[in-house]
């Protein structure tokens, strides 16, 4: 178990994101949903991270459901803020944010000391909880003067009074999270697809600045969509179609993991868990296999010979401060 940054609170090195759990592009029955967390519980994983986003409040009820007969003390979860969401009358479903479920509620981007409150609240109730261990800010990239003059404040108040172990910030992108590492009192930011086999742009500047001052980082979006976990023509990257040099990339370092007797999935993992500034690495999951199979990649030991193999080909120019393995 790690410790995120001066918190206190506790962390394993694989985490179970509950995005898909929230019907994310396609649905998953609540059976499926609560014997994937159940298969989690049984592998060991006791990190559990959610949002409102995530199926409009389907994830968090799906999650806290799942957790309702487990021991509070055992198990770290996490929500975030910044997306307020109300009631809607439009109908339809919210597909086009990515989520397949109807579209009852709207979401209304408030970075507030109020919306954070209500948001949490929200939350809260939907979980079942009374507490919740860290609260992220959810991708404040458009509202970076009201997430650093209201938002970083307001999360620091309720970390004093209590309400949560620990603040931080989840974002797909390193920069602004460099910022928030340097400029605020932050006990870890959620880094999503920016440290993966296939882009280590955080590994320039909010990696170390996050070592140098004591912030841990969770790293999400270890496959990049998908890309990394199934190379192949239709595969997702970042959301999107994966672009042709980095299907070829990825199909290059799939087949020198198979010849060193590992899978790309395993070596994907192993190479975000490998960072000294990394306390965890959230895999999102929707089913008890997918749950198994997670935990099985990232227990399985990638040869030293397999990183050098890299490095010889130039498919991975640039390593963390100790090679992964």
């Amino acid at each position: 178990m790690n410790t995120l940054g001066s918190s206190g609170v506790r962390v394993g090195g694989l985490g179970f994101g509950a995005a898909a759990i929230g019907n994310l592009f396609t649905e998953v029955s609540d059976e499926q949903a609560h014997e994937a967390v159940a298969a989690a519980w049984q592998r060991g994983i006791r990190y559990f991270d959610t949002a409102p986003h995530y199926g409009l409040g389907l994830s968090e009820r799906r999650l806290g459901e799942a957790l309702r007969e487990r021991p509070r003390s055992e198990y770290t979860i996490s929500t975030k803020v910044g997306r307020r969401l109300e009631p809607s009358m439009g109908g339809g479903d919210d597909l086009a944010n990515g989520f397949a479920v109807p579209a009852t509620q709207r979401r209304v981007w408030d970075f507030s000391e109020d919306g954070i409150r209500r948001t949490l609240e929200a939350s809260l109730q939907r979980l079942g909880l009374d507490r919740v261990d860290v609260v992220y800010l959810h991708d404040p990239d458009d509202h970076a003067e009201q997430a650093f003059r209201e938002a970083c404040p307001a999360l620091e108040k309720l970390r004093s009074e209590g309400v949560v172990g620990a603040i931080g910030v989840g974002m797909n992108q390193a920069e602004m999270l460099t910022r928030f590492v340097r400029e605020t009192d932050v006990d870890v930011v959620l880094c999503a697809g920016r440290y993966t086999l296939l882009d280590q742009s955080a590994l320039t500047e909010l990696l170390p600045a996050a070592v140098e001052r004591g912030v841990s980082v969770v790293v999400g979006g270890a496959f990049n969509s998908g890309l990394l976990a199934d190379p192949r023509p239709e595969a997702a990257y970042n959301y999107a179609q994966a672009p042709a040099r980095l299907l070829d990339k990825a199909l290059r370092m799939k087949e020198i993991a198979e010849r060193h007797g590992i899978s790309l999935r395993a070596a994907a993992l192993a190479f975000c868990a490998s960072h000294p500034a990394v306390a965890s690495v959230l895999v999102g999951t929707r089913t008890a296999d997918e749950v198994r199979d997670a935990a099985d990649q990232f227990a399985m030991p990638v040869p030293a010979a397999f990183w050098q193999e890299l490095r010889d080909t130039g498919l991975l120019t640039d390593l963390a401060v100790r090679d992964p393995g």
